[in-house]
């Protein structure tokens, strides 16, 4: 059973999973949308809003973090500093996810994982 489980393994060993979701995470950052599977999008939705949220409080030890988190992109890690106030109003719901269709090969759910623009 997989009550109180609290999120999906998707079918990966941790490190492979983690590791998928930190290059998810970078081509999210970098591009501001991604077109990738409906659990692999709930899944990096979640260490999505973490980041921003770390960006957001905005201390050395949070910036750390993120680093660690980016894959040690520190350009990226610059980027997002630099446009922190674009998520200033708001307080969560970072990202938002919107279907796509369903992949040819496998008939996999598809969706595109975007930022949320605080104009928006």
């Amino acid at each position: 059973m997989r009550h109180k489980h609290g999120y999906n393994k998707l079918h990966k060993p941790t490190d492979q999973r983690l590791a998928m979701l930190k290059s998810l995470a970078v081509s999210l950052f970098r591009y501001d949308r991604i077109e990738t599977t409906e659990a692999r999008a709930k899944e990096l939705r979640k260490m999505a809003d973490r980041i921003i949220t770390l960006v957001k409080k905005g201390d050395l030890s949070s910036r750390r973090q993120v680093i660690n988190l980016l894959l040690a992109d520190k350009a990226l890690v610059k980027r997002l500093y630099a446009g922190q106030d674009r998520f200033k109003s708001r307080h969560s719901g970072y990202s938002r996810i919107i279907q796509a269709g369903s992949r040819r090969g496998d008939a996999a759910k598809m969706v595109l994982l975007e930022l949320v623009d605080a104009a928006a």
